[in-house]
């Protein structure tokens, strides 16, 4: 397979570490939740409340930063982001009192929100290997993902919750600066004469192909949500059998993240080859069994069966990416995104409250988890809705 070069050169870079540090910053409070929690001196089930409007924001606001990129410019936006979230993170780091804590996590899913209307509608601007370039992107998302656990316990060791924010927040900064240097504008002055002619208008059946991203974006948005959040806290209580060191069980989660995250790549192959039902039917019943038996089991059983669990999470994102581009023009693609980002990151703010309620009435983590193996009948669900479309193989130049 000759991959088109046009994967390796640097238009994409910025977009995928801007990914990065997108989920890195917005999950560096679920690794330090316990801790400023006890700096502060309540529980974990009532610090974890304080993150809840961050996390509805990420999506919530994402219609805002897409009306805002077409008004404007989507490279304008991109360059807010960094700074955002950088200055959000380091006075979170600075915060006196739960109030101004709540109220920086906010400001961190406000200005986090930017990215996925506006990154990933700059990355579909190029058709070429989509689903792959896609799947590359998503990996660059979950990288964050992982790394947010692993850097945010180290930072922690090394000196409290608040380091924890505040160094995050610096390179932020300084991304910041190197993206006004390179005066990056993504692919929206190259395209043209290239021979990758993007949809300028709805696809036939597009209505149905969205109702199925309605299902696969509820189910997605509430399990990743859940287990990028949990994952953590979840590995310090039934990974004891192995280590109950805050740096060790960060690693652990780290690695689970981080391997997994390549799913996304193998996923974003087949889907510029094949058609999308069946990949979708293998990933729902695939999530389905693995999340339920990592609710039944501890130590290194937990390990392994979260390791598969993640990796069919992940292989789910960038095909809903590449429904949404299959299927609606360019001119309207960021908007239809931030809609589907909005449902999907909100959805998955609900698990703070959920969990919050379970754990104060005395449940344990394993019972929601239990609970959340059931979500991804919805994608099974919104597999069978799609209509039946074969990947245009002059987009994989295979």
């Amino acid at each position: 397979m000759a991959l088109n070069k046009e994967i390796f050169k640097s238009k994409d870079i910025p977009l995928n570490i801007s990914h990065f540090l997108d989920h890195f910053v917005m999950l560096i409070f679920a690794k330090a939740a316990f801790d400023s929690a006890v700096f502060f001196g309540i529980t974990y089930a009532k610090i974890i409340l304080y993150g809840t409007f961050g996390l509805v924001l990420f999506g919530a606001a994402a219609p805002i930063a897409s009306m805002l990129a077409e008004r404007y410019s989507r490279r304008l936006l991109l360059i807010i982001f960094p700074y955002g979230v950088g200055l959000s993170s380091i006075f979170a780091g600075a915060s006196q009192n739960l109030l101004q804590l709540g109220i920086c996590l906010s400001l961190i899913g406000l200005f986090a929100s930017i990215y996925h209307p506006v990154g990933i509608a700059m990355l579909m601007k190029n058709k070429a290997n989509l689903g792959f370039r896609l799947g590359l992107n998503g990996v660059w998302g979950n990288m964050g993902v992982a790394a947010a656990p692993l850097i945010t316990g180290f930072l922690i060791l090394l000196g409290n919750w608040r380091l924890a924010f505040i160094l995050p927040g610096a390179a932020c900064l300084l991304f910041g600066l190197w993206l006004i240097h390179s005066k990056y504008d993504g692919y929206q002055n190259s395209m043209k004469g290239k021979g990758q002619i993007d949809i300028e208008t709805f696809s036939q059946g597009w209505e149905r192909a969205m109702l199925s991203l309605i299902l696969i974006t509820v189910a997605g948005g509430f399990t990743f949500g859940a287990l990028t959040f949990l994952i953590p806290r979840y590995f310090e209580i039934y990974l004891s059998g192995i280590s109950e060191n805050i740096a060790i069980t960060g690693l652990l989660a780290a690695s689970i993240y981080a391997v997994a995250s390549f799913s996304q790549i193998i996923s974003g192959w087949i889907i510029d080859r094949r058609e999308y039902k069946g990949i979708l039917l293998f990933i729902g019943f695939g999530q389905i069994i693995c999340i339920y038996f990592a609710a039944q089991t501890e130590n290194f059983t937990l390990l392994l069966t979260m390791l598969f669990g993640m990796a069919f999470v992940f292989g789910q994102i960038p095909i809903g990416d590449a429904i949404l581009s299959a299927h609606i023009p360019d001119k309207y693609r960021s908007q239809f995104l931030s809609v589907k980002f909005l449902l999907n990151l909100c959805i998955g703010a609900m698990i703070l409250p959920l969990t919050s309620i379970l754990l104060t009435v005395g449940y344990q983590l394993n019972f929601l988890f239990l609970l959340l193996s059931a979500v991804p009948v919805l994608v099974i669900l919104g597999a069978v809705i799609l209509p039946v479309r074969t990947i245009n193989q002059s987009n994989s130049n295979s």
